[in-house]
């Protein structure tokens, strides 16, 4: 977990090299319905253009579906799910029903100036239409509002291992091995 910009799809590859795992992006998921111009897709691409975040029925609808998938069965990684309360519940039961239920959960932290430069940065090299400065401070309130608090639900139910998002990428995957091989045992 953590804010639009604080390295989370980068080290959720690092970590599932690391740990022999599938790292599962919702923007990668979101990003190949697109692609694929599944039902999902279309109705995703109409949120993801206007810089707002996809509704929950429709990232749940596609995080089951992903969950569901042969390759997850010796482990996974979710990156940016779940963003709200509601998403939690979801995951919660898409976990059950599949019989599994999460190790930890890693919170990725910057501040928010270093955030802003990250998106921004990324806008120009990668071409992304969603990363204008109204989208990204809107994406950042957006996180702030819904997806913070449930840090603190993640740490009463002790899975949550925060680490520092900034600073060298291999520096930041070793804070996070080290955090969880402390919260993991």
């Amino acid at each position: 977990m953590g804010p639009q910009g604080v390295g989370k799809g980068t080290q959720a590859a690092r970590l599932a090299e690391t740990f022999g795992i599938v790292a599962i992006s919702t923007g990668d998921i979101f990003r190949a319905n697109i692609g694929g111009d599944t039902e999902l897709g279309r109705t995703a691409k109409a949120f993801i253009e206007k810089g707002d975040l996809v509704p929950d029925e429709v990232t749940n609808a596609m995080v089951r579906d992903r969950l569901g998938q042969p390759d997850v069965v010796d482990g996974f990684l979710l990156d940016g799910y779940p963003r709200n309360a509601a998403q939690v519940a979801e995951l919660d039961t898409i976990l059950a029903d599949l019989g599994w239920e999460l190790d930890g959960v890693i919170e990725l932290t910057a501040d928010r100036d270093e955030l802003m430069a990250r998106l921004a940065k990324r806008a120009e090299e990668e071409g992304r239409t969603d990363d204008t400065p109204e989208g990204i401070r809107k994406r950042l309130e957006i996180y702030d509002a819904e997806t913070a608090p449930l840090t603190a639900a993640y740490a009463e139910r002790g899975l949550l291992a925060e680490v520092d998002g900034v600073g060298e990428i291999s520096d930041v995957t070793d804070r996070i091995v080290t955090s969880l091989a402390a919260q993991l045992g």
